[in-house]
């Protein structure tokens, strides 16, 4: 069995597959004081029930990159992949600066380019809200990068004295008659029309339009607010692409550090 990891800014999404099925996936927070001897008892608590045999990893978070890698080698008795760049891909990365590609947008980007058609806008809804963009031959062009829904809800409380901070939900209407609703008409319905309004401009300079894949936790809420609706919410991208990359790199003997 295969165990996938997400490491963002504010969880760690691990998922373990068999074969093309993920069996079970759990969620964890991203802590960089947690030392590694803990990471391998929640590691071990957790999967103790399945044979995991290999194990790829996604981080944005530096300071965990050799933590957990070394947590679940030690538990799991393996080599771990860490996805960078150098990896073997499948996929051409066009930007300036290959080496700028987050492991969590490659990953995206690598499930998406397996499992739909091109040219595709992957819009990941998590810290930070970002657009993976896809060309029709499956070139990954680079994408656009926003403050996700709870950056924005903690910005305007952190930055003001007198706005609260709120948790986001739905709103009736765009206009609140209060300050809790304003709030969340302004972060919900302003980063729907946002998103909605980008897809728009992407796919100009695309050129045609594009299938639109929504993953990350608040895609169902933003997806309430928007006319053009995403075409498919896979909450699960990140590690389908991580899959599909450990499938690629599994005989690699290059990618320990």
């Amino acid at each position: 069995m295969l165990l996938a990891v997400d490491i963002g800014n504010t969880n760690i999404t691990l998922g373990v597959f068999e074969n093309e099925s993920i069996l079970e996936t759990y969620r964890l927070p991203s802590d960089k004081e947690l030392p590694q001897e803990e990471y391998e008892i929640l590691l071990h608590t957790l999967f103790k029930k399945y044979n995991i045999h290999a194990c790829i990893i996604a981080s944005v978070v530096d300071e965990l990159n050799r933590t957990f890698k070394h947590a679940a080698d030690n538990v799991f008795h393996l080599n771990s992949i860490l996805l960078t760049n150098k990896l073997n891909l499948g996929i051409k990365l066009k930007l300036k600066n290959p080496k700028e590609a987050g492991a969590d947008r490659i990953a995206n980007a690598c499930g998406a380019y397996v499992l739909y058609s091109k040219p595709a806008i992957i819009v990941d809804l998590g810290t930070a809200t970002t657009f993976d963009i896809l060309d029709k031959n499956g070139d990954f062009l680079g994408g656009v990068i926003m403050p996700g829904l709870n950056l924005q809800f903690r910005a305007l409380n952190k930055s003001t004295s007198k706005l609260p901070k709120i948790e986001a939900d739905t709103v009736d209407k765009a206009i609140g008659n209060n300050t809790a609703d304003a709030i969340l008409s302004g972060v919900i319905r302003g980063s729907a029309c946002a998103i909605e309004g980008l897809i728009n401009q992407c796919e100009e300079e695309l050129g045609k339009k594009a299938v639109i894949i929504a993953t990350g936790g608040y895609s169902s809420l933003i997806a309430k607010y928007m006319k053009r609706k995403f075409d498919f919410v896979n909450p699960y991208l990140t590690l389908e692409g991580l899959r599909f990359l450990y499938e690629l790199n599994k005989k690699n003997p290059d990618f320990t550090e």
